[in-house]
């Protein structure tokens, strides 16, 4: 999955997760609330939880390697750019040679 994707993955999740244990505070604070009511609130909440760890290993990962494609991407752009440089250099003395003879 695209390092963007999960990251805006990670943010509606969170916000997910806010929203559950927001629920599961407004239902603690209900008279009338069952107490089962609560349990199965917070444990939706923690079960969102756990895959929001998994979703940031998963980012954690995905960073790493997506700093090493920067890197090596990095080092094939730079040995581009110096070869085309070089060539549009010997180019150039080329035509300058044939418009001096």
């Amino acid at each position: 999955m695209d390092i963007n994707n999960l990251a805006d993955l990670l943010g509606k999740l969170t916000n997910s997760y806010r929203l559950l244990i927001g629920g599961a505070d407004e239902l603690n604070k209900i008279a009338l609330a069952r107490k089962e009511e609560i349990r199965d609130a917070l444990k939706r909440a923690d079960k969102l939880g756990d895959i929001i760890d998994d979703l940031i290993i998963a980012l954690e990962k995905s960073s790493c390697n997506y700093m090493e494609y920067c890197e090596v991407k990095s080092e094939i752009i730079k040995g581009k750019v110096t070869s085309n440089h070089i060539l549009t250099e010997i180019d150039d003395e080329i035509k300058f040679d044939e418009i001096k003879n």
